[in-house]
């Protein structure tokens, strides 16, 4: 089952949302997703996204995530993948790496550990400029 983010989204993308992990929920493993989805609970593990994934206030990740965007209410431990950003919450605590083209980090939102600031697909993309000569008259 897959949930539509709201036609107003800020990205003026539409996202589908895959699902959640509410709080209480404890998962240890791999985690392979589509679309956006959100943590509220304890995972353990990798998680893999080809969209956003959302750690809430609650949520505690220890492990590796690969997505897209990457937003962390929650706590957080361990290796962060973004192609696109990674931004840290006003609650949101990280710890380890971060690989990213793009981090934002709200006030009060903590970080400890280092950041790889990668160029992104569309940034590292050459630009041709015509130049043309002046003819003499």
């Amino acid at each position: 089952m897959a949930w539509k983010w709201p036609s107003g989204s800020r990205l003026g993308v539409s996202e589908e949302w895959t699902g959640f992990i509410d709080q209480g929920v404890s998962l240890e493993g791999t985690l392979t997703l589509t679309g956006t989805f959100r943590i509220d609970g304890h995972v353990k593990g990798n998680i893999i996204s080809e969209q956003t994934v959302i750690l809430g206030e609650n949520a505690k990740v220890e492990g590796q995530i690969e997505g897209n965007r990457v937003v962390i209410a929650g706590r957080f431990d361990g290796v962060i993948f973004a192609r696109g950003r990674v931004e840290i919450q006003v609650k949101g605590v990280v710890t380890g790496e971060v690989h990213s083209p793009c981090m934002v980090i709200d006030p009060g939102g903590i970080f400890d550990g280092r950041c790889h600031m990668l160029t992104s697909a569309e940034a590292s993309a050459g630009v041709t400029i015509p130049i043309r000569a002046v003819g003499q008259a």
